[in-house]
């Protein structure tokens, strides 16, 4: 056994004792491509960070901004203005140094979607945008590489998590941002064959266009994308 191994066993030797050493391997063999580091993104590298997730590739454009302080788990004074890749990554190696990070500083858009689910060299996306466009573009991108994709819906405007769903994207409802996702799927041909987590409370007459959101809602989304993830690659 080698330092690295040994190394990673003493840091999860609490998550071994839970689901032993052989599935912990798998995660240490295991490559996530996370696209969107916001609020729900954030989280979901978080958790995959700390179980031990051996690759993870980020992808987003964006900085950090005073507004993303309420509910991002990178979002720091320390770090408004910084690149959220560069700060989710050394974030990442703070946590477990022996993860390898890749980051892509780009807006994902219909034309390098492709070129993101085929080359990012991971096995599972997890899609965390908020762009209806992007978010299309990417799982259509993703089943077409034959990439496993799973998708959060809308977090925004949201208050109760009990009401946080996983299912297939052709059952989901009440989500106005599951819905409009759908619409554009099935002018690509995709009804269905999509895991997304999604929320069934009703959300509240928006007073902006910009989606409302409070600390814990973005967190638990990412937690919960997270374990699907997690169980997936374990089995």
């Amino acid at each position: 056994m080698n330092n690295s191994s040994e190394t990673n066993e003493t840091r999860l030797s609490r998550q071994i004792s839970l689901i032993g050493i052989d599935k912990t391997r798998k995660l240490l063999s295991a490559s996530v491509c996370v696209v969107g580091l916001g609020g729900v993104g954030g989280y979901v590298c978080e958790m995959l960070a700390r179980c031990g997730v051996g690759k993870l590739h980020l992808v987003d454009c964006d900085t950090v901004s005073v507004s993303n302080l309420n509910r991002q788990i990178i979002a720091l004074e320390s770090t408004v203005g910084l690149s959220k890749t560069e700060v989710t990554a050394k974030r990442i190696k703070d946590i477990n140094p022996d993860c390898k990070v890749t980051t892509e500083n780009v807006f994902v858009d219909s034309e390098n979607a492709e070129n993101i689910a085929e080359k990012c060299g991971c096995e599972i996306i997890a899609d965390c945008i908020d762009n209806v466009t992007a978010k299309c573009a990417l799982i259509t991108s993703a089943l077409k590489s034959g990439k496993y994709i799973f998708s959060s819906m809308g977090t925004g405007n949201k208050l109760d998590i009990s009401k946080y769903r996983i299912a297939d994207i052709s059952q989901t409802n009440t989500c106005p941002l599951a819905r409009a996702v759908r619409k554009v799927l099935k002018q690509n041909g995709i009804t269905s064959g999509v895991d997304v987590l999604f929320s069934t409370e009703i959300p509240p007459k928006a007073e902006t266009r910009t989606p409302a959101s409070i600390c814990y809602m973005p967190a638990a989304a990412g937690i919960i994308i997270a374990e699907h993830i997690i169980k997936r690659i374990i089995g």
